[in-house]
């Protein structure tokens, strides 16, 4: 029997859909120069190799995507509010999400699971020696240590302490195997301090979710975000400026489904379970004006950093 050899294809696997989420879609921070390497590993992984090698990068797309929606507990009861915010959402990776355990090519003595790079891990492959001077190989990653994502959203109100969130997004982005990305968002933050005759140390408390729903291409990659939780904050108003800490905690959850070719034409249909995250959030929002700047930090499965910027009134 032939022993499987290296291989290197071109990629039509799924992290050139979550790179291109990074690159092109949400003013990513995952360019790298080891990025255009990976258009010759991915063919080599399928099943479970593959959910191994872009989970880490999967869940932190998730991670980011539930970030930056909910950063104050404060809702004005009525009239007409607008604001248009950028905000920007980072994700850290530890040593465990540099690695996974992947199975050698059928057929491959030996055949014991190997220590390799996931999509976030090192650039360099890892080999696998076996009998007659064969090998097999391992593709390595992009080296990284975060993953940052950005999304544009409107946020408009209020209607009995109701106001409405939205992002949207849709961009070709120009390849043929890629086409056309869109990204949609919505959910509504109510106000639960206006039924409290005296808010706990006065503060502004509130509750919301959002769902997510981010296409790219024909078929190739379907992903879907959602997250709820509670809000508190207080705000302290200092001449022109309003300084207001706030906290969080919710639970979020992301599923992805990919379908692409391997490097021998197979078709490979890929899906990432949705998994619930907990998640407690701590940030600063700083306004003056019409502007507002905001920084926070989430804890969660994958931990995440979050700043932006909001013009509104």
């Amino acid at each position: 029997m032939g022993v499987p050899q290296l291989r290197e294809g071109r990629m039509h696997a799924p992290i050139r859909v979550v790179g291109l989420i990074a690159c092109a879609v949400l003013i990513g921070v995952a360019a790298s120069p080891a990025a255009a390497d990976l258009e010759d590993y991915l063919g080599k992984y399928t099943g479970e190799n593959g959910e191994g090698y872009l989970r880490p990068l999967v869940d932190a797309i998730g991670a980011d995507l539930n970030s930056g929606i909910f950063r104050s507990g404060y809702v004005p009861a009525d009239g007409f509010h607008l604001s248009l915010e950028t905000p920007i959402m980072a994700a850290f990776f530890g040593d465990d999400d540099r690695v996974f355990m992947a199975a050698p090519s059928e057929g491959f003595d030996p055949d014991d699971p190997v220590e390799a790079p996931t999509a976030v891990g090192q650039t360099e492959y890892v080999y696998v020696a076996g009998i007659n001077d064969t090998r097999d190989g391992f593709p390595g990653g992009l080296d990284l240590s975060s993953f940052a994502l950005a999304a544009p959203q409107i946020r408009v109100g209020s209607v009995m302490g109701t106001e409405a969130i939205l992002r949207y997004l849709a961009i070709d982005v120009g390849d043929s195997d890629i086409g056309k990305i869109d990204l949609f968002g919505m959910g509504l933050k109510h106000s639960i301090s206006q039924y409290l005759d005296e808010p706990p140390w006065g503060m502004d408390m509130s509750a919301g979710f959002f769902w997510q729903n981010i296409t790219i291409g024909d078929e190739l990659m379907d992903a879907t975000a959602f997250t709820a939780g509670v809000q508190a904050s207080k705000r302290y108003v200092g001449g022109f400026a309003t300084a207001e800490p706030y906290v969080g905690l919710g639970f979020d959850t992301f599923s992805m489904d990919a379908s692409y070719e391997d490097d021998q034409g197979t078709d490979i249909d890929l899906s990432f379970e949705s998994e619930t995250s907990f998640r407690g959030t701590v940030g600063l929002n700083l306004s003056a004006a019409f502007f507002t700047l905001y920084g926070e930090y989430s804890i969660a499965n994958v931990n995440t950093f979050g700043f932006g910027l909001g013009l509104g009134f």
